[in-house]
């Protein structure tokens, strides 16, 4: 699915970001990746969607070698990637059905398959009664669905999100990773990164960690 080997990024003559990181995610699996603020969760991250390159070392993403990729490769690979940003990125004049339809719409998706799916997928996410609300109005955890329903809506093999957690509180935070395991059961890969260590040990899924730009694997991956 993924896999990292002797991974190298910095940006100029600087410190780097990441030091020979090497990981392997495996199709179906659900993981964290935690580490402070500054370890490099987000470029990992990026390296992974693509939106980065890597200084040195060899990324497979979804069996694909991506140093090979033209533009129009890395966009069909890009396809198949979900991402939720740790900024949600939603437009906020927008009801919460109408950006979760925009990512539809962009991808020529019918409009009759776009009435079917959008209402279905934000009541999967608990918002079927918030669908026709700006999303300029709506709390923290009710744009982070609103985040996850867009990201899942063309069913990405993999799912990353970006400290998805981090601005709600507990009660929220678990209901949210709850509803990624709800996707995760559906056979999508899933990978989370946060800083809350405390918050990821209290799942049975298999945790990476950065420390300073390097990498090491904590904890067993779920049953499954």
């Amino acid at each position: 699915m993924i896999a990292f080997e002797q991974v190298g990024k910095r940006y100029g003559a600087g410190a780097p970001i990441l030091s020979d990181v090497s990981l392997r995610l495996e199709p179906g699996g659900f993981y964290f990746l935690t580490g402070a603020s500054g370890a490099g969760k987000t470029t990992l991250l990026k390296l992974i969607y693509l939106a980065e390159q890597p200084s040195r070392g060899r990324i497979s993403v979804l069996g694909t070698d991506v140093a090979g990729l033209d533009r129009a490769g890395q966009a069909a690979l890009r396809r198949r990637i979900g991402v939720v940003f740790q900024d949600f990125r939603l437009l906020d004049d927008l009801t919460a059905a109408e950006n979760v339809a925009l990512a539809l719409r962009i991808a020529g998706v019918p409009e009759r398959q776009i009435r079917a799916n959008v209402p279905e997928l934000l009541a999967w996410v608990g918002l079927a009664n918030r669908s026709d609300s700006v999303a300029a109005t709506l709390s923290g955890g009710e744009r982070q669905r609103i985040a996850i329903a867009r990201a899942v809506v063309r069913r990405p093999e993999l799912l990353i999100a970006d400290e998805p957690t981090g601005n709600v509180d507990d009660d929220v935070a678990m209901l949210l990773v709850r509803v990624f395991e709800r996707i995760n059961r559906l056979g999508t890969t899933v990978l989370i990164a946060t800083h809350d260590i405390a918050f990821a040990r209290q799942f049975e899924h298999r945790r990476f960690h950065l420390d300073r730009g390097m990498l090491s694997v904590v904890g067993e991956p779920s049953p499954r």
